[in-house]
């Protein structure tokens, strides 16, 4: 697991290193999504996404597993893999930007946000601005989000004969409580 978080903060190119101070992550961030069709909702959660943030900087980045989420229903989980993401074949979704708002990190609070980057799902990379909550409580820093995905946006194609039952726009919630990562000598 520590391998796999190290590689991704270098693949993000984050500004400093895990030696430098005001680097918050966590790997047990909630992801969770809702299609609601008046036939059949579907849900699903992804409890590993991996957040990081630096705080000297304001780059933020998260990425999750496609596979590792997780839904009520095996079967809706299969042809979400196979039919409808190609996880074999794009097998992470990730978020790359910057805050647009400064935040004093030094005082607890709950801050209005908004992050502007790049969302790339499915292999297409679209340009996107998140908005969400930034909370300071206790050395910790917590983001929670709400956004819609639209299906087309991403070259997610859904088959005719279930094209009623899959939302064209998805909603995703996110929550991240992420931690200080201790300097390395």
């Amino acid at each position: 697991m520590k391998t796999r978080i190290k590689l991704f903060l270098g693949c993000l190119l984050l500004a400093g290193s895990l030696r430098a101070q005001g680097i918050y992550l966590t790997n047990k961030g909630e992801t969770t999504f809702f299609s609601e069709t008046p036939v059949e909702d579907i849900s699903a959660v992804n409890k590993n996404s991996v957040s990081i943030i630096n705080t000297a900087t304001g780059d933020v980045a998260v990425q999750m597993v496609m596979k590792q989420f997780d839904f009520p229903n095996k079967l809706m989980q299969e042809h979400f893999n196979e039919n409808y993401m190609d996880s074999d074949k794009y097998p992470k979704a990730v978020f790359k930007g910057k805050l647009v708002e400064k935040i004093d990190y030094t005082k607890n609070g709950t801050y209005d946000v908004s992050a502007t980057g790049d969302l790339t799902i499915h292999g297409v990379t679209k340009p996107r601005t998140l908005k969400g909550k930034l909370t300071v409580a206790e050395g910790t820093i917590s983001i929670n989000s709400e956004f819609d995905v639209a299906l087309v946006d991403h070259n997610i194609e859904v088959p005719k004969m279930v094209f009623v039952k899959i939302a064209q726009v998805i909603k995703v919630k996110c929550k991240y409580s992420m931690a200080p990562q201790a300097a390395k000598k």
